[in-house]
């Protein structure tokens, strides 16, 4: 979607991300639309919307629509010409519009057992394992995020497991590191983002739940070790010192985290978790421009632009382990 030139018509299946019906200073009513595919995202706009001639639409719908590329503030915009549901006869492949992780969810979480396999502390392993076990189900499509990194279709589990990747080669360069508890961290610091959003079965999110925008994530997956290793009997410290590491995994009150991380694993995987989304909006927003090019300013990385100096190819894919 990014690389499409202005001018042009289009023919396309794409997603709606974001929608919201607006009136012009004329009284008309229009859409207005962040469309997305595998490529990229755009706004759109349908002028003079009329819901009985094109249709009721919400974020998370897949449709076919036509239009015109064309330049608006210096960002590519859509006109909609036409707009239409998706029908089974249309025959097309759903993982070229919903942004998907490299790799499957049942390989990824499957890894991810095999990272908790090494865990040798039976109190840690016993209460991450029933945890994780529990949001298995879920997590397998969940994203790990709305809208910045890895806002995708299997995304909280590449995000998982891309950090624990790099836990287990920053365990070898610093054996004082603990290991299980670091990789208990990595394992549920996010786990509770299947609480914190409502998301289809396409892996979409539609929106914060309720106990997502009054408690968050943190909180959630504090909360959820706490209870489960009372009802499992967990050492009360082991408990609490997992549970510290959850709820300061953002580093500062700024970005979430009602206290900072205070012990070395809590600090290691707070810059692990950092390092992945860094890593993984830079690679995002460079991905769609040529190399000796400048991105437009990124909201998510301090509104800086990003250069492309084309070092590498940074559509190639990681070794699952």
């Amino acid at each position: 979607m990014n690389l499409m030139p202005n001018g042009r018509s289009y023919d396309l299946f794409c997603l709606i991300k974001t929608i919201s019906e607006k009136t012009n200073k004329n009284g008309d009513r229009y859409l207005d639309l962040t469309i997305s595919d595998n490529d990229g995202e755009m706004n759109a706009k349908l002028w003079s919307y009329d819901p009985t001639q094109h249709g009721n639409y919400s974020a998370g719908d897949i449709v076919k629509l036509r239009g015109a590329v064309t330049q608006y503030n210096g960002q590519d915009q859509m006109r909609i010409d036409k707009i239409r549901p998706v029908f089974p006869e249309d025959k097309f492949d759903y993982s070229s519009v919903i942004p998907s992780a490299e790799y499957d969810g049942e390989e990824m979480m499957k890894a991810i057992y095999g990272f908790l396999d090494e865990v040798e502390d039976t109190d840690l392993k016993k209460l991450t394992g029933a945890i994780l076990r529990e949001a298995e189900s879920r997590m397998l499509y969940w994203p790990a995020a709305f809208r910045l990194h890895h806002a995708m279709r299997g995304g909280l589990l590449y995000h998982t497991l891309s950090i624990l990747k790099t836990a287990k080669a920053v365990i070898e360069i610093y054996p004082s590191v603990n290991k299980d508890f670091l990789f208990c961290g990595a394992i549920l610091h996010d786990v509770c983002k299947i609480d914190e959003f409502e998301v289809n079965a396409l892996g979409i999110v539609k929106k914060y739940s309720q106990r997502g925008e009054l408690i968050g994530h943190l909180v959630m997956g504090a909360m959820r070790i706490s209870e489960k290793a009372k009802e499992l009997g967990i050492d009360q410290e082991k408990a609490m010192l997992l549970e510290h590491m959850i709820i300061s995994h953002h580093g500062t009150p700024e970005f979430g985290s009602p206290i900072r991380p205070m012990t070395l694993e809590a600090i290691v995987l707070s810059q692990l978790d950092t390092l992945d989304a860094v890593i993984y909006e830079v690679e995002d927003a460079v991905r769609t421009i040529k190399p000796g090019e400048f991105t437009d300013r990124q909201w998510a990385l301090d509104n800086r632009k990003l250069f492309n100096p084309g070092l590498n190819d940074i559509s190639t894919k990681a070794e699952l382990l």
